[in-house]
């Protein structure tokens, strides 16, 4: 871990060594050759990989798109965190830090998978067990990039249209490491081209590495669950439900079916339906998604930024075991007064993880069976197998406290199968994306109280149109000032 972290922070700046020193290095740098020489070099690089995605999930990562959306409220004491996005206001440009910094970190975090991919190939190895060894760290820099250029395309660029994707706007692709490339928008299609390009390089390499449930390392089980999510974005339906029952398929991942384990899921980080989470310790934490909490222990009070809408609450059934774990009765604190009110409680914070009583830190849950069952089911419904997609949804329902349905079918069914997906990935960041891909407006679901909430236009009647331009957001001011060669997009 000490040599990676100087690789990582001193390799490049080692390359602008002055003139007269041109065989020199700093003495605590390397060269970018010497950074490549063995297998375990390689591995030092794959470990800053997951360090890398470990900062790079929870956090305003996922909460600031669901906070664009219809499921949450602005208290009163919010503080303006988040606000532009929440309101869709004048104000939501595309320097606001927080889709600003996503963008940014998402291609900082590319320039070390680049590189690793690159030269992972040149390193000797004189073992089948070093090639092997190899082989998987090239797999997991593959995966890398076809996450990462995949957030960037879904929240960067339209939702994927088959018809259009040749002229669509996709994003800059970035394939090499090079500090003076400025590069153009691909079109959509050659955006999701590469992903799939990759995503096929890391299922060669990553095809002998078996799934476990808790992984908290790449394996062809994310692989298949990463592919079932890009190709239901992309409407490819035979490919994401034959993905998505792939991973069903191992029996590994037993969907939790009682109140008391999918609680200890949440609360405990119980790993059975987790197909990849990531490595967390009391000393390297992962973000945390505090805004739906505010807990003060002085206090004992909450003081949340957020609260869900009683709208998106009375879509639970009292029957269904998450509605008393997504959702928790606490005395909120806002306007210096206390209020019953409801809070997000999907992420009350893991007791073993807890450095102080106001900390909840969870591990972070990256991919869940849950989501394989819902992207089975959708794109069956959407491939004309209406008897698939009702057996996949009921096998969630069931599992999840609710009756099974029977009958159900055509528009109604793709109702239930919305609606199941938008309960289950409640306050995991999909709910934007959601919305975009179904071509779906939405107007802000009914408030709990308004006496402890931030009102009027934007907040709690906010009513947005399938076609608004902020579905997608913008490319960051400075690099459409550095960078003259991008296009920015509508409305921004």
């Amino acid at each position: 871990m000490r040599k990676l972290k100087y690789i990582a922070s001193a390799l490049f700046i080692s390359l602008a060594v002055s003139s007269c020193n041109l065989d020199k290095f700093p003495e605590n740098s390397i060269s970018r050759d010497q950074a490549f020489e063995k297998v375990s070099d390689a591995k030092n690089w794959d470990t800053n990989f997951y360090a890398q995605l470990r900062a790079r999930v929870y956090g305003y990562y996922w909460y600031v798109s669901d906070i664009q959306a219809d499921q949450l409220n602005a208290t009163l004491d919010f503080g303006n965190s988040v606000g532009a996005p929440h309101r869709w206001s004048d104000d939501f440009n595309s320097d606001n830090y927080e889709i600003r910094d996503q963008y940014l970190n998402y291609y900082s975090a590319l320039k070390n998978v680049n590189l690793s991919i690159e030269k992972f190939p040149t390193i000797p190895t004189t073992t089948e067990a070093e090639k092997k060894e190899l082989n998987q760290y090239l797999g997991d820099a593959y995966l890398t990039r076809a996450y990462y250029n995949f957030k960037l395309a879904n929240r960067y660029a339209k939702a994927y249209d088959a018809k259009t994707a040749d002229t669509d706007l996709g994003i800059p692709l970035v394939l090499t490491y090079d500090i003076y490339e400025l590069p153009s928008r691909s079109t959509l299609k050659q955006t999701y081209d590469q992903i799939l390009l990759d995503l096929g390089q890391a299922k060669t390499l990553l095809a002998g590495v078996a799934g476990t449930p808790g992984s908290k390392y790449y394996t062809i089980d994310v692989v298949n669950a990463l592919e079932a999510r890009i190709k239901l974005y992309m409407g490819d339906w035979a490919g994401a439900k034959a993905a998505a029952d792939a991973v069903i398929a191992t029996n590994k991942y037993v969907l939790y079916n009682t109140a008391e384990t999918v609680k200890a899921m949440w609360a405990e980080d119980k790993t059975n339906e987790d197909i990849l989470i990531s490595s967390i310790s009391l000393v390297e934490g992962p973000n945390q998604n505090s805004v739906y909490h505010g807990y003060e222990a002085a206090t004992k009070t909450y003081r949340p930024s957020f609260v869900p809408t009683q709208g998106v609450i009375n879509t639970f059934e009292d029957s269904d075991f998450r509605k008393n774990v997504y959702f928790k009765m606490v005395d909120l604190y806002q306007g210096g007064k206390s209020y019953p009110g409801y809070i997000v409680s999907k992420y009350p914070g893991n007791s073993a993880l807890q450095s102080s009583t106001a900390s909840n830190v969870n591990t972070p849950k990256i991919f869940r069976i849950a989501e394989s069952y819902l992207i089975s089911s959708e794109a069956a419904f959407q491939a004309g197998n209406s008897a698939a997609a009702l057996t996949r949804l009921n096998e969630l329902r069931v599992a999840r406290g609710l009756k099974a349905l029977v009958g159900v079918t055509g528009d109604a069914l793709l109702r239930e199968i919305k609606s199941e997906r938008t309960r289950e990935l409640a306050f995991e960041g999909f709910r934007l994306d959601d919305l975009k891909r179904w071509k779906e407006g939405f107007t802000r679901k009914d408030p709990q109280n308004l006496d402890f909430l931030s009102t009027g236009e934007g907040y709690t009647t906010k009513t947005v149109q399938a076609n608004d331009n902020k579905f997608v957001w913008g490319i960051p001011g400075y690099d459409m000032i550095l960078n003259k060669n991008l296009v920015q997009n509508p409305g921004w």
